[in-house]
Parts: C-alpha cells; structure tokens; sequence
C-alpha cells in the first residue's frame, strides 16, 4: 500500500500560499497558481528545482534537517508548521528556545471557565504559574507551600518533603493511587522531555544540575533514563475540613503552548463530588498568580 506524500502535500500547500512580493521577489507576469512557482522556492531555499519537484511528488523522501530548515525558512513557516514538516520527513523539530513561563489570555480564560474545579498552570519544568480558587480551597494556598521558584519538582524532592511518610509537598496531604516512587519517577520522566526540548534553557540547565546535587532520590531517578509526558493520576487529598477526598488527576496541554493545565474532578453524585461541592461554596473568588 502506498504512503500518503505528507510532506509533498504540505510543501506545494505552503508554496502556493506565499505571494513572491512576501518572499521580496518580482512578481514576474502572469501566474496560474498563485503563490511561489517551484523555481522560486528552490532559488530560495537553495535547492535545485529537480528536487523541489521530487519532494512535492514524493520522488524524494528523506530530505535532511539542513533542507527541511532551509524550505521553512523560505516558506515564511511558523513554529508549530515547521515542526510539522519535520515530522512529515521523519525528522525530529529542532529544539526551542527557553521555557515559558507566559500564561496567554486565553489560558487565562479556560482556567476561568474551570471554575468549579481545582485547576492549576504550570509551565514546561514544572513552575507554577497560575491557580483558581478551587486549587486552593482543595490544596491549599500554592503561596503557603514554600517551593524552591514555585517549582513542583523541587517543592517533591526537597529534604523532608514529598512522599515516604514525609511531609505534604502542598497545603496538606497529596498522595497518589499509583504510589509515591511511581508519582516522582512520572514527574521526573516529564522533565527528562523538557529538558531535552529545551536543551539551551540556562535556567533549567541549572535547575536539573541542583536537583542532581541536592536529591539523591532525584538523581536516581533522572539516571533511569525514562521520558514521557505526565498525562494523569488518581489522588487521595487528606482535606483537614472535610476529610479524605478521592479525585482524578488530569495534565492537559494547551494547544499552541507546552503549558500544564492540571485540573482535579470527582465523578458526579459521589461523596467526593459532594465535598468538592462544600468547598466550592466557601471559596473565596479571585484567581491567583505567584
């Protein structure tokens, strides 16, 4: 069965959209198309317009990082397009650049719309960013907690801090269903991914060397080599006004960004759900930054 040219289609779409004034060259006469003509695109990027053709016909299928780079370039490709062209050749998205810590307007609004649950934002590496009101009438107040930089990895494995019958990592105790190594080894693993797509990141750069120094339990398992990205949880939150709470954990992503949304929700007509609902009435109604 023969495989759909997904970078060939992608190519001649984006080609085709780029007018020659936006790329500073002469229109150049008449046009059936509009957009840049393949001879256009080539001179651009620096390629031959043979090849150019081959790529679009799917002649030509393993083009390098150097090429791929050299075409979004030309193309006038936005962040998210050029990663997508890379995975259309099988390639991995060149790294970017540091952390966000941004919480865009419309994150904004979603954590509002998420009122009624406690939700959370953190950034890339862990760095809390943003709370509702709900996450702390749950958890506590995230400016009580006493993280190194708002960091949920440090505020883990701090000395005395984090699982193993030590003492709670938030406003009381948080533990996981899964248990507390598997907990720590998921967040860790998360960061391993961060780490790697921000390579040039001097703030996290340091952050994992002190991790590394200062939590032999962190350097443990940093040294496993396991990555993946912390997609969920079932919790246990020992509430001290309304007792023991049993809730899932969700991560959620936020399109376009590499932002945490971490949000905590009870199946409707439990217990749980009815505690979550006494909360809920004594909040108070702000959200919170750091």
């Amino acid at each position: 069965m023969a495989t759909t040219n997904h970078f060939g289609i992608a190519l001649r779409g984006w080609r085709e959209r780029v007018s020659p004034e936006d790329s500073g060259l002469e229109p150049g006469g008449d046009r059936r198309i509009p957009g840049l003509r393949r001879e256009e695109l080539a001179r651009l990027a620096g390629l031959s317009v043979d090849y150019v053709v081959r790529l679009e016909q799917g002649r030509a299928r393993n083009p390098s990082a150097q090429v791929v780079t050299a075409l979004a370039r030309a193309l006038r490709l936005e962040p998210s397009e050029r990663d997508h062209l890379f995975r259309c050749a099988h390639l991995a998205p060149p790294a970017t650049g540091d952390v966000s810590r941004h919480m865009p307007a419309r994150v904004h609004r979603l954590v509002g719309q998420l009122a009624d649950s406690p939700t959370a934002v953190f950034a890339a590496d862990w760095t809390l960013i943003g709370w509702n009101d709900m996450w702390s009438a749950a958890i506590g107040d995230p400016r009580t907690y006493g993280w190194d930089e708002h960091n949920l990895v440090a505020g883990m494995f701090r000395p005395g801090g984090g699982g193993h019958g030590r003492a709670p990592i938030a406003g009381w105790p948080v533990r996981s269903w899964a248990g507390d190594e598997v907990e720590e080894e998921d967040l860790v693993a998360d960061l391993r991914v961060t780490a790697a797509a921000h390579p040039h990141d001097a703030r996290l750069v340091a952050f994992v060397d002190r991790m590394l120094r200062d939590s032999p339990r962190f350097a443990r398992l940093w040294s496993n080599g396991t990555a993946r990205t912390h997609v969920g949880d079932r919790k246990t939150i020992e509430h001290p006004r309304v007792g023991d709470i049993d809730l899932d954990l969700d991560v959620v992503m936020a399109a376009g960004t590499d932002l945490r949304i971490v949000t905590y929700t009870a199946a409707a007509g439990t217990g749980d759900a009815e505690k979550l609902d006494d909360l809920r009435a004594a909040r108070p109604l702000a959200a919170r930054v750091p």
